[in-house]
Order: structure tokens, then C-alpha cells, then sequence
């Protein structure tokens, strides 16, 4: 063996030791993530253990305050509003929920009575009826197809190069609530026969913003110049095709005389024409469609989906449950205040451990 072949065979095993220590340490970095979860996991148990009853005790209070609370506010109902919104007005929709939700937050034995009234002015109701109200609230309608969507219109609306540089995940990161198509508001109140006083007001609110109704209008009447358009061009393909099919005719009355290869070279281009036709009336015809559509989408500045319920049917979920809410408020507080404690006893034993060494 030559000393060139002993010299590679130790750069190999050499390489093989600093692969080996590398995976060594890969694993040994892996082993020690799940042994840091699995120490914490134990010591939380640990501390469940012997704080059960502490914890057990303040879920129990909170719980029983909750539901004194809830006895004392009374039954609950809820109801719902889809709504679409057109034309950007989803965001002053947003802001018009939380402006009435503000007003029923501030509610209060000293406020209540101009509460009620501010409330009863918007909506055209009673007093009584605005006390009742408990929560306005509003959110998306979450589907993805509404981003797909979204992103393929955009795409379609600028340059070729801005669409390289711009990826769907970037698109999807900067799509907020707002841009959702389809939206559900809710109302809480502890009168279930009220909601359907509401629905009006809120869209009201919306419709009767000037600057909605012009880029509605001004929407309208482009939607309606473009289906003028495409029928327009519809007809003069029909009436082209139409003429074309006359002007074959008297061709072929007139091919008495002729050669096979002018008869298939004349047929070739008839085809052609033909498709040529055809494609573009079905493409006129999809864009008729595609106008006919946004034209019925964007008639209103916000369409109803699914109106208020005429009754509203009582709150009976866990998460709004004032009994449940106290409770979970309850165990977090305790868990808190456990740690706390420990986190001082802990410093203090620390405190005392320096004092000793540096009394030493």
C-alpha cells in the first residue's frame, strides 16, 4: 500500500469521525428538546398535584359567581345577520358595529337613560327595547376560496412583472377581516323579539353614505355601457356569421369546375372561419354572463344573505356562559398567585443562600 492510499483512507475516516460526532450532537440537541418538554410536563403535573384543592376551590367560586351573575342579567338570546358587502364598505361597516357595542358597554345605572335613548334614536325602537341589547358584534365569514379569488383578480389587474415579484403566500398575510365577501353580525339581547328591528338601521347606516352611492352609480352605469357594448358586438358576429353562411352558399352552387385541392384548401378555410366565429361568440356570450352577474352582485351596496331571526334563540354556548367564564378566570388567577408565591420563596432562598456566603 502507498503512502498516498494510507493518507486518503485516514482523510476518509477522519471525515467519517466528524459525521458521526455531527449526527452525535443532532440527536443529542433532539434528545434534550424532548427531555425539556417532558421535565416541564412532569413539573407542571407536580404542581396541579399538590395545589388541586386550591385550584378546585377557585374554579368552584368563580364558577358560582359567574352563575349568580348570570341568574341576575337574566335569559339571554342571540341572533345573526349575513351580510355581503360591495364596493370597500365592509371596513365602515366594522367601525359602525363597534361604534353601537361602545354605546351598549357604557351602559350603566347613570347613563342608562341616555343610553337607552341614543340607541333607541339609531334604531327606531324603544327604550325598554335598547336597554335589552347586550352586544353588537361582527366578524368574517372565513373561506379561502374568497382569497383565491381575491389574488386571481389582482393578478389579472396588473403588470406582468409586479406578478412575478408578488407570491400568494404574501397576498394571503396582508388579507384582513375586512376583505372577507361574507360577514356575520350578532346581537345579544334579553328580549328575543327584538333583532329584526335592527337589520335595517345597520344596512341604512351603510347605504346612505354619499360615497357609496356614487361608486355604486358610477359602478352601474359602466356595467351597463360594457353589456350595451358586448350585445352590441354579439349581433354583428351573429349577423357576420349569418352572411358568411349566404356568401357560402352561393360559393358552392359555383364549384361546378375547380380541382380536389382547391375544394379541400376552400373547405380548411371555411372551418377556420367557422371556429373563428364560434370562439368569439362564446367568449362575448361569457362576458355577457360575467357583466349579468356583476350587475345583479352589485345592484346594493350591501346584500342581505340571511336576515335577523324573527326570535332569537338562547345563548347556550359554553364559551359565553358567565358561569364557565368565571370559573376559567378563576383557575387562571389561582394558578397565578401559586406561582407567584412559589417565585418568592424561591428568591427568598436565594437571598438568604448570598447572605450566608457572604457572611463567610
Amino acid at each position: 500500500m502507498s503512502k498516498q492510499q494510507e493518507n486518503e483512507e485516514v482523510d476518509l475516516g477522519s471525515l467519517f469521525v466528524i459525521i458521526g460526532r455531527g449526527f452525535t450532537k443532532l440527536f443529542n440537541f433532539i434528545g434534550s428538546i424532548f427531555q425539556g418538554v417532558f421535565n416541564f410536563l412532569i413539573t407542571f403535573l407536580l404542581f396541579l398535584k399538590s395545589n388541586i384543592l386550591k385550584i378546585g376551590i377557585a374554579a368552584v367560586v368563580g364558577g358560582v359567581a359567574g352563575f349568580v351573575v348570570e341568574q341576575r342579567s337574566g335569559t339571554k338570546y342571540i341572533a345573526n345577520l349575513y351580510v355581503k358587502p360591495n364596493f370597500g364598505s365592509a371596513r365602515q361597516l366594522y367601525n359602525n358595529i363597534q361604534f353601537y357595542d361602545d354605546l351598549v358597554s357604557q351602559y350603566d345605572d347613570l347613563v342608562a337613560k341616555k343610553k337607552g335613548s341614543e340607541l333607541s334614536k339609531i334604531f327606531d325602537i324603544s327604550p325598554e327595547e335598547a336597554k335589552s341589547i347586550k352586544k353588537f358584534s361582527i366578524k368574517p365569514v372565513i373561506n379561502e376560496n374568497d382569497i383565491l379569488t381575491s389574488f386571481d383578480e389582482l393578478m389579472q389587474s396588473i403588470d406582468t412583472a409586479t406578478v412575478k415579484s408578488y407570491s400568494y403566500a404574501k397576498f394571503k398575510a396582508t388579507f384582513t377581516d375586512v376583505d372577507y365577501k361574507v360577514h356575520e353580525i350578532s346581537v345579544i339581547s334579553s328580549k328575543n323579539d327584538v333583532f329584526q328591528k335592527l337589520s335595517i338601521p345597520i344596512i341604512s347606516s351603510i347605504v346612505n353614505n354619499d360615497y357609496y352611492k356614487t361608486l355604486k352609480g358610477n359602478n352601474k352605469k359602466s356595467l351597463l355601457r360594457t353589456d350595451a357594448l358586448l350585445k352590441k358586438n354579439l349581433q354583428q358576429a351573429d349577423s357576420l356569421h349569418d352572411v358568411y353562411k349566404k356568401v357560402l352558399l352561393e360559393e358552392a352552387k359555383k364549384t361546378s369546375s375547380g380541382t380536389t385541392i382547391s375544394l379541400r384548401e376552400r373547405n380548411n378555410m371555411t372551418t377556420n372561419r367557422e371556429l373563428e366565429l364560434f370562439e368569439m361568440s362564446l367568449k362575448l356570450n361569457e362576458e355577457l354572463v360575467e357583466v349579468s352577474d356583476d350587475l345583479s352582485e352589485k345592484s346594493e351596496i350591501i346584500n342581505i344573505v340571511s336576515n335577523f331571526q324573527p326570535i332569537g334563540h338562547k345563548v347556550k354556548e359554553i364559551q359565553k356562559n358567565k358561569g364557565f367564564q368565571y370559573a376559567l378566570i378563576g383557575i387562571v388567577l389561582m394558578i397565578i398567585v401559586l406561582l407567584l408565591i412559589q417565585l418568592n420563596a424561591f428568591l427568598k432562598i436565594q437571598e438568604s443562600k448570598k447572605a450566608s456566603l457572604h457572611n463567610k
